[in-house]
């Protein structure tokens, strides 16, 4: 969301959110120079109503320096040349830094005659930090694939698959086509095979694990483990796949130390594939009542009941819940080859 999504909000929304500290707005009247700052976008540039008068110099001053250039001067401003949209970095007097996007308005005469500009600000920090750690987790995913051949990858329901691009370098064909068809990978005689074991645990939305064998752009033939998990939401409707590869030995230990890497999406897949019976061998493992579990998960009598009935979603908060405390008991749920979810005690 954009300051410029906020024309089409609602009078009620928009008091929310600069109630909630993240937007305001100002305006300055040319002709008498007179500037209003709404209590919000005091409350954003982290200034006191009480000690400061409004003025558009003092808030292009709070400005970062390199940023500046993205708002009009206050001559640009009074001969109407505004950018209407900028994203910018603001520093309050704390020295806390702040992400805004602006929207500005200059409102003219019948004539063209710049008379009055107006603004909203909306603080998108927190989007621009997820942005950049966005980006950041998918190099160190791309430089992962370049020095283990390891990494995660998930498939929306429309059946196409999210991997990072520099697969295309270790394998040879484009990233489109293993998106599209990441069985292209795997070597001939064996590639239908696996193909069709594969889409037949997805329509199934059963959880995958399989072994093949593929060659690299440069000649090496290699092993990899292959994982592919359904995730659902809360309400149970089906998301997608989230999974992970990785190169193993032919004893079917990873090839480095390292093994596969994390990813929450999988994690809670991974979860969201332990059933009623998974749970009640889980107990039985640990000796614990259907009592004992709800009191270390926190959760009720009657919900435990009903995981180990599935007669809870699979993406239901209190299935995580319960594998958390049974994990916190020294249990294990471990993926075997074949695709089957075992249950152990360490």
């Amino acid at each position: 969301m954009d300051a410029a999504d906020l024309r089409s909000s609602s009078d009620v929304f928009l008091h929310i959110i600069e109630e909630s500290g993240f937007a305001g707005g100002w305006h300055w009247v040319f002709a008498t120079g007179e500037q209003r700052w709404s209590p919000g976008f005091f409350r954003l540039l982290g200034l006191d109503p009480a000690a400061i008068a409004a003025s558009y110099d003092l808030f292009l001053d709070l400005v970062h320096p390199e940023d500046r250039s993205r708002l009009a001067t206050p001559g640009d401003a009074l001969q109407g040349h505004v950018a209407p949209t900028a994203l910018l970095r603001l520093i309050r007097p704390s020295g806390e830094l702040r992400v805004l996007s602006i929207l500005s308005e200059i409102r003219v005469s019948p004539e063209g005659r710049p008379l009055a500009l107006s603004g909203v600000a909306l603080d998108v920090t927190d989007r621009e930090r997820l942005k950049r750690l966005h980006a950041a987790e998918q190099r160190r995913r791309q430089a992962l694939y370049l020095t283990s051949y390891a990494t995660t990858y998930s498939m929306g329901i429309d059946l196409l698959h999210q991997f990072p691009a520099e697969m295309a370098r270790v394998h040879g064909p484009s990233l489109h086509e293993i998106n599209v068809d990441p069985f292209v990978m795997i070597v001939p005689e064996e590639r239908e095979a696996f193909r069709d074991r594969a889409w037949d645990q997805h329509d199934r939305r059963l959880h995958f694990q399989g072994r093949s064998h593929e060659r690299l752009a440069n000649g090496e033939l290699w092993q990899f483990r292959i994982v592919g998990v359904p995730l659902w939401d809360e309400a149970g409707r089906y998301l997608g796949r989230a999974g992970v590869k990785y190169p193993i030995h032919e004893s079917g230990a990873p090839v480095r130390e390292a093994g596969a890497p994390r990813d929450p999406r999988l994690t809670q897949a991974l979860e969201q594939a332990v059933r009623g019976h998974h749970l009640r061998a889980a107990r039985g493992l640990l000796d614990w009542s259907m009592m004992r579990l709800a009191e270390a998960s926190g959760l009720s009598l009657s919900t435990v009941r009903r995981l180990e009935a599935n007669a809870e979603a699979p993406g239901a908060r209190s299935r995580h819940k319960a594998v958390a405390a049974l994990r916190a008991g020294g249990v294990r749920f471990v993926t075997l080859d074949d695709g089957t979810l075992a249950v152990a005690k360490f």
